[in-house]
């Protein structure tokens, strides 16, 4: 058993991680229904397109209450003032990937799919795909950081080069954009805010990791 791990036993916050690993669980699951919602969307399944919105709000909010309830847990708790700064800002910064994809179906909701160019849908599905790969990752990061903190690095590193892909997406996308002259200016900016706000949910995901780094280097 790693001295990490130890040490949380010792403070009897192990229900603190088990949440924690829930909460991992919850915003990965509002990035897979992202991805079904915008190509569910893109495809004209409307009733699937409702579920896939309707799961990615509910798993947000339910993110949101574990988050609080973790942070209240952590107030009371017997980590060290640091310590607990630190896990309470990884929560924070865990929770704003779940932020993102809630606010990018908002978004995806309003844009009509007759509008919306097919180059510029496939620049869509590929941008949310390359968010889940970093989710992902994200979440091999967060599990491991305290039993395999070198594991934790590594998969800390693979969410910064995926997150680098869709930045890379994210830029083609807004290049194929400026060449649909005839889309009416409404419609260009709403998805000009999903691509932004797909690419959010990426940043989220380095953000967080950045965290883990933090806390793996203060151990």
């Amino acid at each position: 058993m790693s001295e990490l791990i130890k040490w949380f036993e010792r403070r009897k916050e192990t229900k603190v991680i088990s949440k924690m690993q829930r909460h991992l669980a919850t915003t990965m699951s509002a990035v897979e229904d992202l991805e079904r919602a915008v190509k569910a969307t893109i495809n004209n399944n409307e009733d699937e397109a409702r579920g896939a919105v309707e799961r990615v709000t509910k798993a947000e909010k339910e993110a949101d209450r574990l988050r609080r309830e973790v942070m209240s847990e952590l107030a009371g708790g017997e980590l060290p003032p640091t310590d607990r700064e630190d896990m309470m800002h990884l929560m924070k910064r865990v929770d704003m990937v779940a932020d993102w994809c809630r606010e990018s179906t908002r978004i995806l909701s309003v844009i009509p799919m007759k509008d919306f160019p097919d180059s510029l849908k496939k620049a869509s599905v590929d941008m949310v795909e390359g968010v889940k790969e970093c989710a992902a990752a994200l979440r091999t990061s967060v599990s491991r950081m305290a039993e395999k903190p070198e594991e934790a690095l590594k998969a800390a590193d693979q969410v910064e080069r995926l997150e680098e892909k869709v930045d890379d997406m994210f830029q083609n996308a807004r290049g194929l954009l400026t060449k649909e002259t005839k889309l009416r200016v409404g419609v260009a900016v709403m998805i000009n805010e999903l691509f932004e706000t797909v690419e959010s949910a990426a940043d989220a995901c380095e953000d967080a990791c950045d965290h883990v780094r933090v806390i793996i280097v203060r151990r």
